[in-house]
Protein backbone atom coordinates (compact mmCIF):
# COMPACT_ATOMS: atom_id res chain seq x y z
CA UNK A 1 0.00 0.00 0.00
CA UNK A 2 1.38 3.69 -1.08
CA UNK A 3 2.56 5.66 1.67
CA UNK A 4 1.08 9.00 2.30
CA UNK A 5 3.50 11.71 1.24
CA UNK A 6 4.72 13.37 4.37
CA UNK A 7 3.99 17.26 5.05
CA UNK A 8 7.30 18.37 4.14
CA UNK A 9 7.36 16.26 1.10
CA UNK A 10 6.77 18.10 -2.58
CA UNK A 11 5.00 16.23 -5.17
CA UNK A 12 6.84 16.46 -8.75
CA UNK A 13 5.43 19.55 -10.56
CA UNK A 14 3.08 19.00 -13.44
CA UNK A 15 4.99 18.94 -16.64
CA UNK A 16 4.62 21.74 -18.45
CA UNK A 17 4.24 23.05 -22.47
CA UNK A 18 5.74 25.48 -24.18
CA UNK A 19 3.84 28.37 -24.52
CA UNK A 20 1.76 28.55 -27.81
CA UNK A 21 -1.82 29.54 -29.37
CA UNK A 22 -2.15 26.83 -32.23
CA UNK A 23 -5.55 28.33 -32.57
CA UNK A 24 -4.22 31.86 -33.34
CA UNK A 25 -1.84 30.38 -35.68
CA UNK A 26 -4.94 28.63 -37.49
CA UNK A 27 -6.54 31.66 -37.24
CA UNK A 28 -4.01 33.83 -39.13
CA UNK A 29 -3.66 31.66 -41.41
CA UNK A 30 -7.18 31.33 -42.57
CA UNK A 31 -7.00 35.08 -42.55
CA UNK A 32 -3.86 34.93 -45.19
CA UNK A 33 -5.21 32.71 -47.86
CA UNK A 34 -8.53 35.17 -47.63
CA UNK A 35 -6.59 38.45 -48.00
CA UNK A 36 -3.60 37.77 -49.52
CA UNK A 37 -2.61 41.27 -49.14
CA UNK A 38 -2.07 41.08 -45.35
CA UNK A 39 0.96 39.38 -45.40
CA UNK A 40 2.83 42.37 -47.01
CA UNK A 41 3.05 43.74 -43.25
CA UNK A 42 3.45 40.62 -41.44
CA UNK A 43 6.08 38.38 -43.25
CA UNK A 44 8.36 41.08 -42.21
CA UNK A 45 8.83 40.04 -38.61
CA UNK A 46 7.34 36.75 -38.55
CA UNK A 47 8.82 33.70 -40.07
CA UNK A 48 7.74 29.91 -41.07
CA UNK A 49 10.06 29.00 -37.39
CA UNK A 50 8.16 31.01 -35.60
CA UNK A 51 5.32 28.73 -35.50
CA UNK A 52 4.73 26.24 -32.39
CA UNK A 53 2.54 23.88 -34.96
CA UNK A 54 5.17 22.65 -37.92
CA UNK A 55 2.41 22.02 -40.23
CA UNK A 56 1.19 25.29 -39.58
CA UNK A 57 4.69 27.02 -40.81
CA UNK A 58 5.13 25.34 -43.36
CA UNK A 59 1.78 26.42 -44.46
CA UNK A 60 2.60 29.72 -44.02
CA UNK A 61 5.62 29.35 -45.94
CA UNK A 62 4.23 27.64 -49.02
CA UNK A 63 1.47 30.67 -48.84
CA UNK A 64 4.70 33.18 -48.94
CA UNK A 65 6.27 31.25 -51.69
CA UNK A 66 3.16 31.60 -53.84
CA UNK A 67 2.91 35.25 -52.68
CA UNK A 68 6.87 35.54 -54.34
CA UNK A 69 5.88 34.56 -57.65
CA UNK A 70 2.95 36.71 -57.78
CA UNK A 71 0.36 33.74 -57.35
CA UNK A 72 -2.73 33.48 -55.72
CA UNK A 73 -2.21 31.50 -52.14
CA UNK A 74 -5.54 29.90 -51.54
CA UNK A 75 -6.52 26.35 -50.48
CA UNK A 76 -6.98 25.42 -53.72
CA UNK A 77 -3.34 27.08 -55.05
CA UNK A 78 -2.11 25.34 -51.79
CA UNK A 79 -3.58 22.23 -51.50
CA UNK A 80 -1.45 19.92 -54.72
CA UNK A 81 1.77 21.01 -52.54
CA UNK A 82 -0.02 19.17 -49.22
CA UNK A 83 -1.57 16.06 -51.08
CA UNK A 84 1.57 14.00 -49.71
CA UNK A 85 2.38 15.67 -46.50
CA UNK A 86 2.00 13.02 -43.79
CA UNK A 87 0.51 14.73 -40.90
CA UNK A 88 -2.06 16.87 -43.10
CA UNK A 89 -3.50 13.40 -43.83
CA UNK A 90 -3.71 13.10 -39.99
CA UNK A 91 -5.77 15.92 -39.97
CA UNK A 92 -8.01 14.87 -43.23
CA UNK A 93 -6.32 16.07 -45.88
CA UNK A 94 -5.85 19.02 -47.91
CA UNK A 95 -9.54 19.58 -46.99
CA UNK A 96 -8.07 20.73 -43.51
CA UNK A 97 -6.68 24.02 -45.87
CA UNK A 98 -10.43 25.01 -46.42
CA UNK A 99 -11.22 24.85 -42.76
CA UNK A 100 -8.65 27.47 -41.67
CA UNK A 101 -10.63 30.01 -44.07
CA UNK A 102 -14.06 28.69 -42.29
CA UNK A 103 -14.24 32.09 -40.01
CA UNK A 104 -13.44 35.69 -42.36
CA UNK A 105 -13.52 36.92 -38.59
CA UNK A 106 -10.08 36.26 -38.34
CA UNK A 107 -9.35 38.46 -40.91
CA UNK A 108 -10.02 41.60 -38.44
CA UNK A 109 -7.28 40.76 -35.85
CA UNK A 110 -4.71 39.26 -38.17
CA UNK A 111 -2.25 41.47 -37.42
CA UNK A 112 -2.89 40.83 -33.23
CA UNK A 113 -2.59 37.38 -34.37
CA UNK A 114 1.01 37.86 -35.44
CA UNK A 115 1.94 40.11 -32.96
CA UNK A 116 0.81 36.76 -30.51
CA UNK A 117 2.10 34.36 -32.42
CA UNK A 118 5.71 36.11 -32.40
CA UNK A 119 5.82 36.85 -28.76
CA UNK A 120 5.13 33.19 -27.66
CA UNK A 121 7.93 32.22 -30.10
CA UNK A 122 10.38 34.45 -27.85
CA UNK A 123 9.20 33.16 -25.21
CA UNK A 124 9.67 29.66 -26.47
CA UNK A 125 13.48 30.71 -27.69
CA UNK A 126 13.93 32.17 -23.85
CA UNK A 127 13.32 29.05 -22.32
CA UNK A 128 15.52 27.58 -25.36
CA UNK A 129 18.17 29.60 -23.63
CA UNK A 130 17.59 29.22 -20.39
CA UNK A 131 17.09 25.32 -21.12
CA UNK A 132 20.80 25.40 -22.53
CA UNK A 133 22.61 27.22 -19.59
CA UNK A 134 21.37 25.09 -16.77
CA UNK A 135 22.50 21.81 -18.72
CA UNK A 136 25.76 23.38 -19.76
CA UNK A 137 26.22 24.61 -16.04
CA UNK A 138 25.56 21.61 -15.18
CA UNK A 139 27.87 19.26 -17.35
CA UNK A 140 31.12 18.88 -16.11
CA UNK A 141 32.69 16.58 -18.34
CA UNK A 142 33.95 19.33 -20.65
CA UNK A 143 36.71 21.86 -19.94
CA UNK A 144 34.64 24.12 -17.42
CA UNK A 145 34.49 27.52 -18.40
CA UNK A 146 32.30 29.58 -16.50
CA UNK A 147 32.79 33.27 -18.24
CA UNK A 148 32.59 31.68 -21.77
CA UNK A 149 29.36 30.40 -20.35
CA UNK A 150 28.15 33.48 -19.46
CA UNK A 151 29.38 35.77 -22.05
CA UNK A 152 27.63 32.91 -24.91
CA UNK A 153 24.64 32.57 -22.64
CA UNK A 154 24.25 36.97 -23.06
CA UNK A 155 25.04 36.68 -26.78
CA UNK A 156 22.34 33.98 -26.99
CA UNK A 157 19.78 36.70 -24.83
CA UNK A 158 20.59 39.74 -26.89
CA UNK A 159 20.01 37.24 -30.29
CA UNK A 160 16.66 36.79 -28.75
CA UNK A 161 16.31 40.57 -27.75
CA UNK A 162 16.90 41.27 -31.44
CA UNK A 163 14.69 38.99 -33.14
CA UNK A 164 12.65 39.82 -35.45
CA UNK A 165 15.31 43.01 -36.21
CA UNK A 166 14.31 42.78 -40.06
CA UNK A 167 11.55 45.22 -39.73
CA UNK A 168 13.49 47.91 -38.13
CA UNK A 169 16.38 47.35 -40.89
CA UNK A 170 13.79 48.43 -43.87
CA UNK A 171 13.44 51.86 -43.71
CA UNK A 172 10.93 53.92 -45.80
CA UNK A 173 12.65 56.94 -48.00
CA UNK A 174 9.55 59.04 -46.15
CA UNK A 175 11.55 57.56 -42.07
CA UNK A 176 15.30 57.59 -43.83
CA UNK A 177 14.74 61.39 -44.85
CA UNK A 178 13.30 62.20 -41.37
CA UNK A 179 16.71 60.82 -39.84
CA UNK A 180 18.74 62.54 -42.37
CA UNK A 181 17.09 66.14 -41.46
CA UNK A 182 17.01 65.04 -37.93
CA UNK A 183 21.08 64.90 -37.98
CA UNK A 184 21.41 68.45 -40.07
CA UNK A 185 18.82 69.71 -36.87
CA UNK A 186 21.57 68.53 -34.91
CA UNK A 187 24.14 69.75 -36.78
CA UNK A 188 22.80 73.30 -36.52
CA UNK A 189 21.72 73.25 -32.90
CA UNK A 190 24.82 72.56 -31.97
CA UNK A 191 26.44 75.41 -34.00
CA UNK A 192 26.98 74.00 -37.33
CA UNK A 193 29.95 71.56 -38.37
CA UNK A 194 29.02 68.93 -36.08
CA UNK A 195 26.21 66.09 -36.96
CA UNK A 196 27.77 63.28 -34.83
CA UNK A 197 29.61 63.14 -31.14
CA UNK A 198 32.16 65.44 -30.70
CA UNK A 199 35.66 64.53 -30.47
CA UNK A 200 36.01 68.19 -28.39
CA UNK A 201 38.72 69.52 -30.91
CA UNK A 202 37.16 71.90 -33.55
CA UNK A 203 38.83 71.36 -36.50
CA UNK A 204 38.28 67.29 -36.66
CA UNK A 205 34.64 68.45 -36.26
CA UNK A 206 34.34 70.83 -39.03
CA UNK A 207 36.62 68.23 -41.20
CA UNK A 208 34.53 64.76 -39.99
CA UNK A 209 31.34 66.54 -38.45
CA UNK A 210 32.04 64.09 -35.44
CA UNK A 211 32.02 60.68 -34.72
CA UNK A 212 28.50 59.09 -36.61
CA UNK A 213 26.39 56.43 -35.73
CA UNK A 214 26.92 52.95 -37.03
CA UNK A 215 30.78 54.00 -38.02
CA UNK A 216 33.77 52.03 -37.60
CA UNK A 217 36.32 54.73 -37.51
CA UNK A 218 40.47 53.24 -37.44
CA UNK A 219 42.58 55.26 -35.75
CA UNK A 220 46.10 54.57 -36.60
CA UNK A 221 50.02 55.45 -36.35
CA UNK A 222 53.53 54.37 -35.26
CA UNK A 223 54.43 53.59 -31.61
CA UNK A 224 54.83 57.09 -29.88
CA UNK A 225 52.63 59.30 -32.06
CA UNK A 226 49.79 59.48 -29.49
CA UNK A 227 47.27 57.16 -30.59
CA UNK A 228 45.97 56.39 -27.05
CA UNK A 229 46.35 60.15 -26.45
CA UNK A 230 44.31 61.14 -29.01
CA UNK A 231 41.89 58.61 -28.28
CA UNK A 232 41.56 59.40 -24.73
CA UNK A 233 41.01 62.57 -25.25
CA UNK A 234 38.18 62.17 -27.52
CA UNK A 235 36.23 59.82 -25.43
CA UNK A 236 37.00 62.07 -22.57
CA UNK A 237 35.47 64.67 -24.23
CA UNK A 238 32.28 63.37 -25.67
CA UNK A 239 31.67 61.91 -21.89
CA UNK A 240 31.91 65.61 -20.30
CA UNK A 241 29.94 66.71 -23.20
CA UNK A 242 26.68 64.69 -22.76
CA UNK A 243 26.97 65.34 -18.08
CA UNK A 244 26.80 68.97 -19.66
CA UNK A 245 24.27 68.75 -22.32
CA UNK A 246 21.99 66.18 -20.43
CA UNK A 247 22.33 67.03 -16.76
CA UNK A 248 23.33 70.49 -16.43
CA UNK A 249 21.55 72.25 -19.51
CA UNK A 250 18.58 69.46 -19.86
CA UNK A 251 19.21 68.68 -23.21
CA UNK A 252 17.20 65.02 -24.17
CA UNK A 253 19.96 62.09 -24.87
CA UNK A 254 19.45 61.59 -27.78
CA UNK A 255 20.13 65.17 -28.74
CA UNK A 256 23.44 65.20 -27.35
CA UNK A 257 26.66 65.90 -29.17
CA UNK A 258 28.05 63.92 -26.29
CA UNK A 259 27.82 60.43 -25.33
CA UNK A 260 29.08 58.06 -22.44
CA UNK A 261 31.82 55.78 -23.21
CA UNK A 262 33.08 52.46 -23.20
CA UNK A 263 36.60 52.00 -23.47
CA UNK A 264 38.36 48.54 -24.07
CA UNK A 265 42.10 49.00 -22.91
CA UNK A 266 44.04 45.74 -24.13
CA UNK A 267 47.64 47.73 -23.53
CA UNK A 268 47.08 49.65 -20.69
CA UNK A 269 45.62 49.37 -17.01
CA UNK A 270 42.23 51.29 -16.30
CA UNK A 271 44.68 53.27 -13.63
CA UNK A 272 47.26 54.14 -15.86
CA UNK A 273 43.98 55.95 -18.62
CA UNK A 274 42.59 57.49 -15.53
CA UNK A 275 46.32 59.29 -14.48
CA UNK A 276 46.36 60.16 -17.99
CA UNK A 277 43.16 62.03 -17.57
CA UNK A 278 43.83 63.38 -14.87
CA UNK A 279 47.40 65.04 -15.78
CA UNK A 280 45.62 66.76 -18.60
CA UNK A 281 42.91 68.11 -16.74
CA UNK A 282 44.86 68.89 -14.14
CA UNK A 283 47.63 70.05 -15.63
CA UNK A 284 50.13 67.72 -13.95
CA UNK A 285 52.97 66.26 -15.81
CA UNK A 286 51.80 62.06 -15.88
CA UNK A 287 55.24 61.19 -15.12
CA UNK A 288 55.48 63.11 -12.07
CA UNK A 289 52.22 61.63 -11.24
CA UNK A 290 53.13 58.47 -11.26
CA UNK A 291 56.30 59.44 -9.54
CA UNK A 292 54.54 61.56 -6.56
CA UNK A 293 56.78 64.24 -7.52
CA UNK A 294 54.15 67.10 -7.06
CA UNK A 295 53.21 70.01 -4.64
CA UNK A 296 50.23 70.48 -1.76
CA UNK A 297 48.81 72.61 -4.65
CA UNK A 298 49.09 70.05 -7.22
CA UNK A 299 48.06 67.47 -4.97
CA UNK A 300 44.74 69.78 -4.49
CA UNK A 301 44.23 70.87 -8.04
CA UNK A 302 44.01 66.77 -8.66
CA UNK A 303 42.15 65.82 -5.91
CA UNK A 304 40.03 68.49 -7.32
CA UNK A 305 39.85 67.51 -10.87
CA UNK A 306 39.24 63.66 -9.69
CA UNK A 307 36.31 64.98 -7.74
CA UNK A 308 34.77 66.74 -10.91
CA UNK A 309 35.72 63.41 -13.31
CA UNK A 310 34.03 61.13 -10.66
CA UNK A 311 30.26 61.31 -12.01
CA UNK A 312 31.53 60.77 -16.11
CA UNK A 313 29.26 58.21 -17.79
CA UNK A 314 33.00 56.77 -18.48
CA UNK A 315 33.44 52.63 -18.05
CA UNK A 316 37.12 51.40 -18.89
CA UNK A 317 37.24 47.54 -19.73
CA UNK A 318 41.13 46.48 -19.35
CA UNK A 319 40.72 42.91 -19.47
CA UNK A 320 43.94 41.59 -21.21
CA UNK A 321 43.62 39.47 -24.58
CA UNK A 322 39.90 39.62 -25.29
CA UNK A 323 38.17 37.79 -28.09
CA UNK A 324 36.23 39.68 -30.76
CA UNK A 325 33.40 37.75 -29.64
CA UNK A 326 34.01 38.36 -26.09
CA UNK A 327 34.15 42.51 -26.83
CA UNK A 328 30.63 42.53 -28.41
CA UNK A 329 29.15 40.79 -25.61
CA UNK A 330 30.50 43.04 -23.04
CA UNK A 331 29.67 46.43 -25.49
CA UNK A 332 26.36 44.87 -25.78
CA UNK A 333 25.61 44.66 -21.93
CA UNK A 334 27.36 48.73 -21.42
CA UNK A 335 24.94 49.27 -24.25
CA UNK A 336 22.28 47.72 -22.70
CA UNK A 337 23.11 48.86 -18.32
CA UNK A 338 24.64 52.46 -19.08
CA UNK A 339 23.24 53.05 -22.24
CA UNK A 340 26.95 53.53 -24.21
CA UNK A 341 26.59 55.90 -27.24
CA UNK A 342 30.55 55.33 -28.05
CA UNK A 343 32.89 52.41 -27.73
CA UNK A 344 36.79 52.59 -28.07
CA UNK A 345 39.12 49.53 -28.52
CA UNK A 346 42.33 50.10 -28.10
CA UNK A 347 43.92 48.46 -29.63
CA UNK A 348 42.89 46.49 -32.62
CA UNK A 349 45.67 44.02 -33.11
CA UNK A 350 45.42 43.15 -29.53
CA UNK A 351 42.41 41.55 -30.04
CA UNK A 352 41.46 37.64 -30.79
CA UNK A 353 39.23 35.81 -33.44
CA UNK A 354 36.97 33.29 -32.43
CA UNK A 355 38.64 30.70 -34.83
CA UNK A 356 40.82 27.30 -33.36
CA UNK A 357 43.73 28.15 -35.48
CA UNK A 358 43.20 31.92 -35.84
CA UNK A 359 47.23 32.41 -35.57
CA UNK A 360 47.92 30.18 -38.45
CA UNK A 361 46.40 33.10 -40.82
CA UNK A 362 46.64 36.10 -39.53
CA UNK A 363 45.52 38.18 -41.61
CA UNK A 364 42.19 36.36 -42.00
CA UNK A 365 41.88 37.07 -38.22
CA UNK A 366 41.98 40.67 -38.10
CA UNK A 367 39.51 40.73 -41.28
CA UNK A 368 37.14 38.62 -39.02
CA UNK A 369 37.86 41.48 -36.13
CA UNK A 370 37.53 44.38 -38.22
CA UNK A 371 34.59 43.12 -39.53
CA UNK A 372 33.32 41.85 -36.10
CA UNK A 373 34.12 46.01 -35.42
CA UNK A 374 31.71 47.39 -37.97
CA UNK A 375 28.85 44.75 -37.49
CA UNK A 376 28.72 46.02 -33.61
CA UNK A 377 28.71 49.91 -34.99
CA UNK A 378 26.04 48.52 -36.67
CA UNK A 379 24.13 46.49 -34.52
CA UNK A 380 24.65 48.82 -31.65
CA UNK A 381 24.52 52.65 -33.63
CA UNK A 382 26.96 53.91 -32.10
CA UNK A 383 30.43 54.67 -33.75
CA UNK A 384 33.24 52.41 -32.95
CA UNK A 385 36.59 54.18 -32.74
CA UNK A 386 39.34 51.69 -32.70
CA UNK A 387 43.32 52.04 -32.63
CA UNK A 388 45.94 50.25 -34.78
CA UNK A 389 49.57 49.72 -35.45
CA UNK A 390 51.11 50.31 -38.84
CA UNK A 391 53.75 48.62 -40.50
CA UNK A 392 57.95 49.36 -40.08
CA UNK A 393 56.90 50.20 -43.90
CA UNK A 394 56.93 53.72 -42.64
CA UNK A 395 59.78 54.27 -40.98
CA UNK A 396 61.99 52.92 -44.16
CA UNK A 397 60.87 55.97 -46.15
CA UNK A 398 62.01 59.24 -46.39
CA UNK A 399 58.38 61.07 -45.68
CA UNK A 400 57.00 59.48 -42.60
CA UNK A 401 53.55 60.11 -42.84
CA UNK A 402 51.24 56.94 -42.63
CA UNK A 403 49.14 56.14 -45.70
CA UNK A 404 46.62 53.67 -46.37
CA UNK A 405 48.90 50.62 -47.53
CA UNK A 406 50.53 51.18 -44.18
CA UNK A 407 47.82 49.46 -42.06
CA UNK A 408 49.12 46.79 -40.73
CA UNK A 409 48.32 42.64 -41.33
CA UNK A 410 45.04 43.58 -43.23
CA UNK A 411 43.31 45.12 -46.13
CA UNK A 412 40.14 44.73 -44.94
CA UNK A 413 40.70 47.14 -41.99
CA UNK A 414 40.90 49.71 -44.55
CA UNK A 415 37.68 48.13 -46.71
CA UNK A 416 35.38 47.94 -43.37
CA UNK A 417 36.51 51.27 -41.81
CA UNK A 418 34.39 54.63 -42.67
CA UNK A 419 36.91 56.64 -41.64
CA UNK A 420 40.45 56.10 -41.88
CA UNK A 421 42.60 58.58 -39.33
CA UNK A 422 46.71 58.75 -39.17
CA UNK A 423 48.39 60.79 -36.36
CA UNK A 424 51.75 61.86 -37.34
CA UNK A 425 53.64 64.07 -34.99
CA UNK A 426 57.13 65.39 -37.20
CA UNK A 427 59.06 66.31 -33.45
CA UNK A 428 59.06 62.69 -32.77
CA UNK A 429 61.06 61.35 -35.75
CA UNK A 430 63.49 65.34 -35.57
CA UNK A 431 64.04 64.74 -32.14
CA UNK A 432 65.77 61.02 -32.71
CA UNK A 433 67.70 62.56 -35.65
CA UNK A 434 69.28 65.17 -33.07
CA UNK A 435 72.94 65.88 -34.05
CA UNK A 436 75.80 66.99 -31.51
CA UNK A 437 76.28 70.74 -30.28
CA UNK A 438 78.57 71.30 -32.36
CA UNK A 439 77.66 69.65 -35.87
CA UNK A 440 77.56 71.87 -38.85
CA UNK A 441 73.51 70.62 -39.07
CA UNK A 442 72.59 71.64 -35.56
CA UNK A 443 71.47 74.91 -36.23
CA UNK A 444 69.57 73.98 -39.10
CA UNK A 445 68.06 71.12 -36.74
CA UNK A 446 67.16 73.72 -34.32
CA UNK A 447 65.07 75.79 -36.79
CA UNK A 448 63.33 72.23 -38.11
CA UNK A 449 62.51 71.42 -33.87
CA UNK A 450 61.73 74.98 -33.37
CA UNK A 451 58.95 74.85 -36.49
CA UNK A 452 57.39 71.52 -35.56
CA UNK A 453 57.68 72.01 -31.30
CA UNK A 454 54.47 70.89 -30.35
CA UNK A 455 52.36 70.42 -33.79
CA UNK A 456 50.76 67.31 -34.73
CA UNK A 457 48.66 66.13 -37.85
CA UNK A 458 45.51 64.35 -37.94
CA UNK A 459 45.66 63.24 -41.16
CA UNK A 460 42.09 61.84 -42.93
CA UNK A 461 43.12 59.16 -45.28
CA UNK A 462 39.86 57.58 -46.13
CA UNK A 463 36.02 59.49 -45.39
CA UNK A 464 32.82 57.88 -46.48
CA UNK A 465 31.32 61.09 -45.58
CA UNK A 466 33.57 64.02 -47.21
CA UNK A 467 36.58 64.60 -48.51
CA UNK A 468 40.06 63.17 -47.35
CA UNK A 469 43.23 65.82 -45.76
CA UNK A 470 44.58 67.11 -42.95
CA UNK A 471 44.24 69.23 -39.35
CA UNK A 472 46.69 70.72 -37.51
CA UNK A 473 46.77 70.19 -34.13
CA UNK A 474 49.02 71.02 -30.88
CA UNK A 475 50.27 67.84 -28.26
CA UNK A 476 51.43 68.63 -25.15
CA UNK A 477 53.26 65.27 -24.25
CA UNK A 478 54.07 65.90 -20.72
CA UNK A 479 50.54 65.79 -20.16
CA UNK A 480 49.60 63.81 -23.16
CA UNK A 481 46.72 66.27 -24.39
CA UNK A 482 45.41 67.17 -27.84
CA UNK A 483 44.24 70.72 -28.84
CA UNK A 484 43.22 72.99 -31.48
CA UNK A 485 45.78 74.89 -33.40
CA UNK A 486 45.41 78.58 -32.67
CA UNK A 487 46.47 79.44 -35.85
CA UNK A 488 45.91 77.23 -38.96
CA UNK A 489 43.06 76.17 -40.77
CA UNK A 490 43.38 72.99 -42.63
CA UNK A 491 46.46 71.82 -44.40
CA UNK A 492 46.08 71.30 -48.56
CA UNK A 493 43.37 68.96 -49.38
CA UNK A 494 45.07 65.30 -50.50
CA UNK A 495 43.55 63.50 -53.35
CA UNK A 496 41.87 60.54 -53.31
Amino acid sequence: MAQPLAVNDTAPPPAQSLPHNVEAEAALLGALMIDNRLAEDIQLKLRPDHFFEPLHGRIYEQILRLLDRNMIASPVTLRPLFEADEEMKELGGPSYLAQLTGSGAAIIGARDFAEQIYDLALLRALVGVGREMVEQALDTSDEVDPKGQIENAEAALYRVAEEGGGEGSVKSFAVATRMAVQMAEKALNTGGGLSGITTGLDRINERTGGLHNSDLIVLAGRPGMGKTALATNIAFNAARRYVRDVEENNIAPEKSAGAGVAFFSLEMSADQLATRILAEQSGISSELLRMGKISQQDFRNLARAAADLESLPFYIDDTPALSIAALRTRARRMKRQKGIGLVVVDYLQLLQGTGKNSNDNRVQEISEISRGLKTLAKELGVPVLALSQLSRAVEQREDKRPQLSDLRESGSIEQDADMVWFVYREEYYLAAKQPADDHPDFPKWQEEMARAYRLAELIVGKQRHGATGKVKLKFDAKITRFSDHAEADYLPEMRG
